[in-house]
């Protein structure tokens, strides 16, 4: 047992979500004072969002992280103005955020051919420098991935994540039967007759404690972020980490999911939310969902069932509860059809949200011209 949670480590450890780097502007050319020559400026550092490109891939390739732009020509005789440095690229995936180092945004690279400059090149030297030049910004910078989904699941581990997603799409995950059981995240699409796909992202599965950071809490949580809606996968007999940690109910394994959510980031609680009730091939699958039912209606009823710092201060109002198997296939297709709806409600939402904003805009622009 001990052996494959390390293989799962090692495995996981070539997934890169994180990639710190040290960036540089050129540095200036010199001026030349008896001509009043200006120095060329030098060349910036810029992030551009590319396609089919990965963090690990960056590591890979330029081992020392650094990344350093052109310094500016002087200015001579010949060339009074300077040319100006050359400007350096660093060809990143689509979805990261930059960060600095003390955790501020920079900027997001969200869809490909996003660009963003992250150390700017010094001025050459002028009349105004004395013709003496600058040295470029120096700094070191965080590229941090967020997967963006428009779903995304979340579920304690052997909740039967990996295994729902390989029975609604055409992702294959790598499962393997252990505590941190999806070795990396995984992206798969769902595909509708009318062509519509919707993306769903199974994420590392969480463990209780994952806000503070235990297995790989703080990798999960991150994505979470960025998915439109919560697919909450739980298992109808209930859940066990390991022999020593205690037994929980669906019940209570919805209040945890949801009490890790809200300790990361309470506006995560917000997102609109489905519930999967998986493996319900096993005995006793009907009674222990009508129970699970009948406590997600009266939570706090029986909230005195977990311990007072378990205990979520939002309960989550699903808008479709599922049972499902996914190793039978029974109730998959019901659940593909519930995700579009919920998509598509919260789609035709936003759209009339726009039109009703841009409606009062014209309001407000013929009211003032009246």
């Amino acid at each position: 047992m001990v052996q494959l949670s390390r293989i799962c480590f090692r495995k996981y450890g070539n997934f890169v979500d994180n990639l710190r780097l040290y960036v540089r502007g050129g540095g200036g050319g010199m001026g030349l004072p008896r001509l009043g020559g200006i120095g060329g400026n030098g060349g910036d550092v810029w992030v551009v969002a590319t396609k089919n490109m990965a963090l690990k891939r960056i590591k890979d390739k330029y081992p020392h992280k650094r990344f350093v732009g052109g310094a500016g020509a002087n200015s001579s005789v010949r060339a009074l103005k300077g040319e100006r440095g050359t400007d350096k690229e660093v060809l990143a995936p689509v979805g990261i955020t930059v960060t600095t180092d003390d955790g501020k945004i920079v900027g997001d690279l969200n869809t490909e051919g996003d660009r963003l400059m992250v150390a700017k090149g010094g001025p050459g030297g002028s009349f105004r420098s004395a013709f003496e030049p600058s040295k470029g910004q120096t700094k070191h910078i965080r590229l941090d991935l967020k997967l963006i989904a428009d779903l995304g699941l979340v579920g304690f581990p052997n909740a039967g994540k990996s295994s729902l997603l390989t029975a609604m799409s055409n992702a294959t995950p790598q499962v393997a039967n252990y505590a941190f059981t999806t070795l990396k995240p995984e992206i798969g699409k769902l595909m509708y007759e009318d062509y519509k796909q919707i993306s769903v992202a199974d994420l590392p599965g969480l463990i209780e404690g994952a806000h503070i950071n235990k297995g790989m809490g703080h990798k999960f949580l991150k994505h979470v972020e960025r998915t439109k809606q919560l697919l909450f996968v739980v298992d109808v007999c209930g859940f066990q980490l390991a022999s020593k940690t205690e037994f929980r109910t669906p019940f209570e394994a919805v209040q945890l999911l949801t009490k890790e959510l809200e300790l990361y980031k309470e506006e995560l609680v917000s997102k609109p939310a489905l519930l999967v009730v998986n493996k319900m091939d096993l005995p006793d699958a009907e009674d222990n969902l009508a129970e699970l039912k009948e406590q997600l209606q009266n939570p706090d009823e029986f909230s005195h069932l977990l311990p007072d710092n378990m205990i979520p201060k939002s309960c989550i109002t699903f808008r479709h509860i599922v049972p499902v198997s996914a190793s039978t296939g029974f109730g998959v297709d019901r659940l593909k059809r519930c995700i579009r709806e919920s998509l598509d409600e919260d789609a035709a939402m936003a759209t009339k949200d726009i039109h009703q904003d841009r409606l009062q805009a014209l309001r407000h622009h013929s009211h003032v011209h009246l």
